[in-house]
């Protein structure tokens, strides 16, 4: 597109014919979102529409703090029921309960953080019934 437009042409007639042209080449078939529908374009205009996107392309989620330290912990819950061995169990809950820990010593910016540490060994009774429900 680094041709200039002539004299006595119109822009939009020039415009059209530089994208008709761009067309019939094909120079528009690698770009993404070629062939999907369009995104809904009812919502009102939001002008960090570029940042939430840019967000949700790298997977990356803004909680406040004390909200996230909660879905550490209920991440923590759901990895110590598939935990493989005791020490991975411990491993896990002395992570999060370390985090806890400091967040009651200094609580973060955010809503009531309403969590405590994990009673190790009531966790570790917990994972091993679930893995020998008969107590064999």
């Amino acid at each position: 597109m680094t041709e200039r437009k002539p004299p006595g042409v119109s822009f939009e007639s020039f415009v059209d014919k530089q994208i008709r042209e761009a067309a019939e080449r094909g120079e528009f078939r690698e770009l993404p979102g070629f062939g999907r529908p369009l995104p809904d374009d009812t919502a009102p205009y939001d002008e960090l529409w570029w940042v939430k996107q840019k967000l949700h392309r790298e997977g990356v989620a803004v909680l406040p703090p004390a909200l996230q330290l909660r879905k550490d912990a209920e991440d923590a819950a759901a990895a110590v029921a598939e935990a493989g061995s005791e020490s991975q169990v411990r491993r896990i809950l002395g992570e999060i309960n370390t985090k806890i820990a400091e967040a009651l010593r200094r609580p973060p910016a955010g809503p009531p953080l309403n969590l405590t540490p994990f009673d190790v060994e009531a966790e570790l009774a917990r994972w091993r019934e679930a893995r020998d429900p008969k107590g064999a």
